[in-house]
């Protein structure tokens, strides 16, 4: 597992820890940030259905940033959160963070995505109720696979839109820079938006990048990257530090 050297592109708080955890096991790695969280503005919308969040049976938050974010809302409308109501996140770092405020939260033991989260028997049960209805905690554009399998079961989706993510600038040339200068032998991308990102840095550099084992969270974000033409697609099954260590460890020979 130590010959992976890894090229991160999470939001550069989140690099820093995975790139701790990795330095503890010997894996070398470097950060070049593909994703920069800016809040939005509150609205009257996000007022409006923070100050009706009693009417929820579950709530759904789908990033650590929404989580934060989340919490912060919370304390601002709902000093004491509403009674019964089962909170869920698709991974455990996200669920961790809304657990430390106290909240009944619920999330995937096996597999943080979109596909694990739906699959929770606990979210079923939050569901059966008469005219279900779900709150999804997000950034802009996130996790629409989530509002639409839940709407084809009935139930109906409220979204509130909390942070937006995007590109920082960065110099032409900076990826394959860092790729050379590391000596770097994979890439690991968390989100589909992060895999948009780091293919329009990547720019006229790409047909090198592409040829790169490149880590990725889910099923859906692997169809992306092979419709990118990327050659050789890991599966992580999540987007948390264990799942890519998981994957590390069954792909232990980088390919040269």
């Amino acid at each position: 597992m130590t010959d992976w050297r890894l090229l991160l592109t999470r939001p550069a708080e989140e690099c820093v820890a995975l790139a701790a955890a990795l330095s503890e096991l010997d894996i070398h790695s470097a950060s070049v940030p593909l994703l920069a969280i800016e809040p939005l503005a509150e609205t009257p919308e996000q007022r409006a259905t923070m100050l009706e969040l009693d009417r929820y049976c579950a709530v759904v938050v789908v990033s650590k940033p929404a989580a934060r974010l989340s919490l912060e809302l919370l304390e601002r409308y709902w000093p004491q959160p509403p009674l019964g109501q089962v909170w869920f996140s698709v991974g455990a770092a996200t669920g961790t963070i809304l657990e430390g405020f106290g909240l009944d939260v619920s999330w995937p033991s096996t597999g943080d995505d979109s596909e694990a989260l739906l699959a929770l028997p606990r979210l079923k049960e939050a569901l059966d109720v008469a005219d279900p209805r779900v709150l999804i905690l997000r950034g802009e554009g996130g996790r629409e696979h989530i509002a639409e399998t839940l709407r084809c079961r009935g139930v109906q989706v409220d979204r509130l839109e909390l942070y937006r993510r995007y590109l920082p600038d960065y110099p032409p040339g900076t990826l394959l820079e860092t790729l050379r200068s590391e000596r770097l032998n994979a890439v690991v991308v968390s989100s589909g938006q992060g895999l948009l990102s780091l293919h329009e840095l990547a720019g006229a550099d790409w047909p090198a990048l592409r040829e790169l084992p490149l880590f990725v969270p889910s099923p859906r974000v692997a169809e992306m990257a092979a419709t990118l033409g990327a050659r050789r697609i890991l599966d992580c099954r999540g987007a948390g530090t264990a799942a890519l260590l998981a994957a590390l460890r069954e792909n232990s020979q980088p390919a040269s």
